[in-house]
C-alpha cells in the first residue's frame, strides 16, 4: 500500500468514499443530514489544487482504499488564542471492503508526520457522537478530547 497526495483523476474515487462517509452521518443523525456528498467534483478538483487543503489517498494495486482530507489552520495575532499552526484533519474514510487492515492508521499517521514537516502545533478533527467506532479508532490513535459540542433538541 502507498500513501500519496490525491490527484484529479482520484476524483471519482473520492465521491465514492464521500458517500460513504456521508451515509454513516446521515444513518446516524439523519435530522441533520442529508444524502449528498460533502463536495462535488469541480469543488473537490479546487481542493486538491490548494496547498493549504492536502488530501492524501491509500492506494493499492491502483485503486484508493481511503483518503484523508486536512486543511492547514492558522490562528495570528488573535485577540484570545495564541498564535498556533494546525492540521484539521476535516474527514478519514477507509473503503468498506478495507476497514480493519491498518489504512486508517496509516492515513493518519501519514497526515500527522505531514503536519510535523509543516510546522504544525497540533492535529485536529471532529468526530459525530453518532459514530462511536470512529471515536474508539482516534482514541486508539492518541488523540484525546479538546472541546466538546453539545445540543438539545426543541
Amino acid at each position: 500500500m502507498e500513501i500519496r497526495n490525491a490527484r484529479p483523476q482520484d476524483v471519482p474515487a473520492l465521491l465514492h468514499l464521500l458517500e460513504q462517509v456521508n451515509l454513516v452521518h446521515h444513518n446516524g443523525r439523519p435530522d441533520l443530514f442529508k444524502l449528498a456528498t460533502k463536495y462535488g467534483e469541480k469543488e473537490l478538483l479546487s481542493i486538491l489544487s490548494d496547498p493549504q487543503t492536502p488530501v492524501f489517498v491509500a492506494i493499492e494495486d491502483e485503486k484508493v482504499l481511503g483518503h484523508a482530507f486536512c486543511v492547514i489552520k492558522t490562528v495570528q495575532k488573535d485577540r484570545l488564542l495564541c498564535d498556533v499552526k494546525t492540521l484539521y484533519i476535516d474527514d478519514i474514510c477507509v473503503e468498506e471492503e478495507a476497514r480493519g487492515r491498518g489504512i486508517g492508521q496509516a492515513l493518519y499517521a501519514h497526515a500527522e508526520a505531514f503536519a510535523r514537516r509543516v510546522g504544525c502545533y497540533n492535529v485536529t478533527l471532529n468526530v459525530w457522537t453518532c459514530n462511536p467506532g470512529a471515536m474508539r479508532f482516534y482514541e486508539r490513535l492518541g488523540l484525546a478530547p479538546q472541546k466538546v459540542g453539545m445540543e438539545r433538541i426543541l
